[in-house]
Order: structure tokens, then C-alpha cells, then sequence
């Protein structure tokens, strides 16, 4: 090989290593903005309590978000129709139990907890999506997985009995806590199922869940208004669910994909550690919330538990 053919090589060697590096740092930026979005979600929905109330703002949410995504997805649905007609029963359950169910939980728990506790509470979906994979798909599990979903229990635990784990002993939950973990519950039902999703693009499949989840969540918002509980949205209720319809919603999902295509899933799932810091931070900023000990210690907990069982991964 001559000299002059060498250096070319080592030329554009490093010239597609520089684009490499610099898809991937832009992947890592918009990762970090979905996190944040995400995290933001909480808060946003904190926010709402008292100028919607959370039923009424899980439907228009998905509604609002339907529409939104509609006009860009309507060619691809159209293609994708009669994999939708053959799937509708398990796009719908999709919609309902991952989005309007897990909103709902969500949302209605702001009116009993601290964001705070929301957001690391919701740090716990990866170790509920660990435990239906054991259970009902019977994955193997190694020894740094077990001791990671055991701690990230431990860091739930911690959150939801308020520092004192003696509480639950006694069953006595904060209302908003036992809500989130429903929440939990149904957003890891969702994820761990999401392997089952039909092959469809990307964007009629997050059109129709929306649209799914908007119609799914019809009865919750109209049991709130026969019960006399419902808050009809004032300006800073619409302003909430236009956030948690674009920002949260439309734009971060769509940020996630982006950034999935760049640097793989498993990169870009190591992100989603982020978002209780990013929900933790944003509560003691803009709400004012206090961060006591215990707080610190159930999300370093955590935060731990999801870095032992993502370590062979990573």
C-alpha cells in the first residue's frame, strides 16, 4: 500500500468518524430534551389541579393529540389500514391501558401527592416491566437483574410509605402514591407488551393509540362530570393540556424515535434514568417543593436498582 493511499484511508477514516460523533452528540441533545419533556409532564400536571380536573385533562390530552398527529399520519394509516382492521382490538388496549389509564392514574395523583413523588415513583416502570417479563414471558433473569429490580422496590418503597416502611405494613398509603402505582402498573403493562405491536409505521401507530386513548378515556371524564368533580379547564387548564398534548406528548415521542434510529435503543434507553432527576429538579424549582431526605435517598436507590439491571445491556 502506497504512503499517499494510507493517508487517504486514515483521512476519511476520521472524516466518518467526525459524522459519527456528531449525529451521535446530536442524538444525546435530543434525548436529553425528551427526558426533560418528560419529566416536565408531571409537573405540568401539577399545575392543572384545581384549573382542570384530571380525567378531563386525560381526554383532552389525547384528543388534542390525536388531531395534532393526525394530518401527518393520515397517508401512513391509510397504508396501514388493513393491519389496523386485523389489530384494532390490540391497538385500542394499547391506547387505553398505556395512555389514557396510565394519564389518568397520573394526573389524579397530583391531587394527593407531591410531584416529587411522582416522578420518582415513576423511576419504578422499568422494574415492573422487568417483573412481568419473569412472570408472564418467563425471560431468563441473572443474578445483577434480580439485585437491581430488588433496590429499585426498596427506592418505590421508600417513596411510598413517606420514609416510614412501616406504613406499609399497615397498608397506610397516600392515596396519590397507591394511584401511581397503578399508573406504574398500566405504562409497564404497556411497554412490556409493545413487542406484540403489529408492523406498522411508527406514526400511524402513535396516531391510532392516541386516538384510541381518546376515545378510551370518554367514560372516565364523564363519570367525573356526573359525580360533580369536574373542573371545566379555565386559560391555565387549556394551556396544560396543549403542553402535555404537544411537548410531553407528540414532540418528545417523536424526539425518542429520532434518536433510537441514530444511536440504538440501548443508548437511548440509558437516558430515561433521567427523567425523575430532571421531574425532581423542575418540582423544587418552579413548584416549590422540598426535598427531604428521603426523597434523595429512594431515588439514588432507584437509580441504582435500574443501572445494576441495564449493566450487561449497556
Amino acid at each position: 500500500m502506497s504512503a499517499r493511499k494510507a493517508r487517504t484511508i486514515i483521512r476519511d477514516g476520521r472524516s466518518q468518524f467526525a459524522t459519527d460523533s456528531a449525529a451521535a452528540y446530536g442524538a444525546y441533545a435530543l434525548l436529553i430534551v425528551t427526558t426533560l419533556a418528560w419529566g416536565a409532564n408531571a409537573v405540568a400536571g401539577k399545575l392543572a389541579v384545581g384549573h382542570v380536573s384530571p380525567l378531563l385533562l386525560t381526554n383532552m390530552r389525547w384528543g388534542l393529540a390525536f388531531v395534532a398527529a393526525l394530518p401527518f399520519a393520515w397517508t401512513h394509516i391509510r397504508r396501514d389500514a388493513p393491519v389496523i382492521r386485523r389489530h384494532w382490538l390490540m391497538l385500542f388496549a394499547f391506547g387505553a391501558v398505556g395512555f389514557a389509564c396510565f394519564n389518568a392514574a397520573l394526573y389524579s395523583a397530583l391531587n394527593y401527592t407531591s410531584t416529587i413523588n411522582v416522578v420518582i415513583e415513576q423511576a419504578g416502570m422499568p422494574g415492573v416491566i422487568f417483573a412481568l417479563n419473569f412472570l408472564v414471558l418467563r425471560q431468563r433473569v441473572r443474578a445483577h437483574q434480580m439485585l437491581g429490580f430488588v433496590t429499585t422496590v426498596a427506592g418505590v418503597a421508600l417513596i411510598v410509605s413517606g420514609g416510614a416502611l412501616s406504613r406499609l405494613l399497615t397498608l397506610d398509603l397516600n392515596r396519590g402514591d397507591a394511584l401511581m402505582l397503578v399508573a406504574i402498573l398500566c405504562y409497564g403493562g404497556y411497554t412490556a407488551a409493545l413487542r406484540f405491536k403489529p408492523p406498522m409505521h411508527w406514526l400511524s401507530f402513535v396516531a391510532v393509540i392516541c386516538g384510541a386513548a381518546w376515545v378510551a378515556s370518554l367514560p372516565f371524564a364523564a363519570w367525573e362530570f356526573a359525580s360533580n368533580s369536574s373542573v371545566v379547564p379555565d386559560l391555565q387548564g387549556w394551556s396544560v393540556a396543549l403542553f402535555t398534548a404537544l411537548v410531553p406528548g407528540l414532540i418528545a415521542q417523536t424526539l425518542f424515535i429520532r434518536s433510537n434510529e441514530r444511536v440504538g435503543a440501548n443508548r437511548a434507553g440509558v437516558f430515561l434514568n433521567l427523567i425523575p432527576i430532571f421531574g425532581t429538579l423542575l418540582s423544587v424549582l418552579l413548584l416549590g417543593e422540598t426535598l427531604a431526605v428521603f426523597h434523595v435517598a429512594a431515588l439514588a436507590l432507584v437509580l441504582s436498582g435500574i443501572a445494576l439491571a441495564e449493566r450487561r445491556r449497556r
